[in-house]
C-alpha cells in the first residue's frame, strides 16, 4: 500500500488476514442488512395501521435518508481520520437504539425517530465496511470480487429478512419484528472490534513516505464528479437504491390492498433479494464478457420494465416472477458502482468519496418517496409503479456512455 495509508493496530498482512477481514465484514454487513430488511417493509404496514396515508408513508420513508444526505461526506472524512472501527461500533449502537424505539413506543412519532436514528447510523457502517474491503483488496479485479461478495451478503439478507418479518408480523406482532431486528444489530458488535483501524494521512504523511503532496491530496470528492464514469456510477447507484426503496415502501401497501397476506408479501420481496444474490454470482463473468457499460444499461432497463409490469400481475405467482425479474435488474448496479467509485478515489480520500456516493444515494432516497407519495395520493397507488419504471428506463438511457469514452482512475 502507499505511504499515505497508515495502519494502526490489526494491520492487514497476508492472505489469511485478508480473508479474516473479508469474513468479518460480510458477517457484520449481513447482520445490519437483516435489520434493515426486516424493519423497512413492516414500517409501511405499521404506519398504515396507525392511520398514515400514502403521502405520510412517503415522508416516513424519506426520513431515513434526511440526515445521511447532510452528513455522509463528513462521515467519510471522519472515517479517513479516525479509522473505520469506531464509526462501525457507534453505528451499531445507533441502529440498535433506532430499532428499540418502535418496540418500546408503538406510535408514529417513534417510527420517525427510528428512521432518523437508523439512517444516520447506517451511514457510518456502510462507508466504513466498504472502505475496509477496498483497502483489503490488492488489485482492481480482487476489489470487484470483494464488492460483489459484499453485495451478495446484502442480497442474501434481502432474501431472509423479508421472509422473517412477514411471518413474525402475521403470526406474532409488528413489535416482535423490531425486537428481532434490534438483536441483529447487537450481535455484530463482537466482530466489529476486530475490524482493522485504517487511518489515511494527508500531504505531510505522504511526502514523508515519498509520495508527491499533490498526489496525496488529489482532487476533492466533488471535484471527481468531472469524471464521466464516476458520475454514471453515482447515478446508477442512486437509481438502484431509490427503486428498491420505492418497491419495499409501497409494494406492501399495494399488496395489502389486493388482500395478500403479510407472509406472502414478505416472500415476494424476499425472492427479489434471492434473484439479486443469483445474478451477482455471474456478475464478474458478465462484466468480462459484455463490459460494465452494457451490463449496467441492461440491468436498469430490466428493472424499469419489471416496475411497469407490476400492475398487470394478476396473481401472487405473477407478482413473484415480476419481483424476481426486478431483482435480476437491480442486482448488478450496486457492486459495479461501489468498485467504480472506489477505483476513482484518491487513496487518502476513499472514505470521503464513498461518502459522496452514499450522499447521492440518500438524495434519491429522500426525494423519491416524497415525490411518489404525492403521485400516489393524487393519481393512485398503482401510478407509483408506472412512473418509477419510466424513471428507471429514462435514467438508464441518460447514464449510457459513449463506447469510446475513457476515464482515468485516480489511484
Amino acid at each position: 500500500m502507499k505511504g499515505n495509508l497508515l495502519l494502526k493496530a490489526s494491520p492487514l498482512g497476508g492472505d489469511h488476514s485478508d480473508k479474516k477481514v473479508l469474513r468479518n465484514v460480510l458477517l457484520i454487513m449481513f447482520g445490519f442488512q437483516m435489520m434493515l430488511n426486516m424493519s423497512r417493509p413492516v414500517i409501511t404496514l405499521f404506519a398504515s395501521g396507525l392511520g398514515a396515508g400514502t403521502l405520510q408513508i412517503g415522508a416516513l420513508t424519506s426520513s431515513y435518508a434526511l440526515l445521511p444526505l447532510l452528513l455522509a461526506i463528513h462521515a467519510g472524512k471522519l472515517a479517513d481520520r479516525v479509522g473505520d472501527r469506531i464509526p462501525i461500533l457507534l453505528g451499531s449502537v445507533g441502529c440498535a437504539a433506532g430499532m428499540a424505539m418502535p418496540f418500546l413506543f408503538p406510535s408514529l412519532w417513534a417510527l420517525y425517530v427510528s428512521q432518523l436514528a437508523v439512517g444516520v447510523s447506517h451511514v457510518f457502517i456502510a462507508i466504513c465496511l466498504q472502505n475496509v474491503l477496498g483497502h483489503a483488496a490488492k488489485s482492481k479485479d480482487q476489489r470487484d470480487a470483494y464488492f460483489s461478495m459484499l453485495s451478495m451478503s446484502v442480497a442474501l439478507a434481502g432474501f431472509i429478512g423479508p421472509v422473517a418479518q412477514g411471518y413474525l408480523a402475521e403470526h406474532v406482532s409488528y413489535s416482535a419484528v423490531f425486537l428481532i431486528a434490534m438483536i441483529c444489530c447487537v450481535l455484530p458488535l463482537g466482530l466489529a472490534r476486530y475490524i482493522p483501524v485504517l487511518k489515511h494521512g494527508g500531504a505531510k504523511e505522504a511526502e514523508a513516505a515519498g509520495d508527491a503532496p499533490e498526489e496525496a491530496e488529489g482532487p476533492s470528492a466533488l471535484g471527481l464528479l468531472r469524471l464521466p464514469l464516476l458520475r454514471n456510477a453515482l447515478m446508477t447507484s442512486a437509481l438502484v437504491l431509490y427503486s428498491r426503496d420505492i418497491f419495499v415502501a409501497y409494494f406492501p401497501l399495494y399488496g395489502s390492498r389486493l388482500g395478500i397476506s403479510e407472509s406472502s408479501i414478505g416472500w415476494i420481496i424476499a425472492l427479489q433479494g434471492l434473484a439479486m444474490v443469483f445474478v451477482r454470482f455471474f456478475l464478474p463473468a458478465l462484466t468480462k464478457l459484455l463490459g460494465r457499460e452494457r451490463v449496467l444499461l441492461g440491468s436498469i432497463l430490466t428493472a424499469g420494465l419489471a416496475f411497469v409490469l407490476i400492475p398487470y400481475a394478476s396473481s401472487v405467482y405473477l407478482l413473484l416472477l415480476t419481483s424476481m425479474l426486478m431483482g435480476v435488474g437491480l442486482g448488478c448496479g450496486q457492486p459495479l458502482s461501489m468498485s467504480t467509485t472506489y477505483n476513482a478515489s484518491p487513496k487518502n480520500k476513499t472514505g470521503e468519496v464513498l461518502g459522496l456516493r452514499l450522499a447521492t444515494n440518500r438524495l434519491s432516497q429522500l426525494m423519491a418517496p416524497l415525490f411518489f407519495g404525492v403521485v400516489g395520493s393524487w393519481v393512485g397507488l398503482v401510478s407509483v409503479f408506472y412512473v418509477s419504471g419510466a424513471f428507471l428506463i429514462g435514467g438508464a438511457l441518460l447514464t449510457k456512455s459513449k463506447p469510446e469514452q475513457k476515464t482515468a482512475s485516480v489511484s
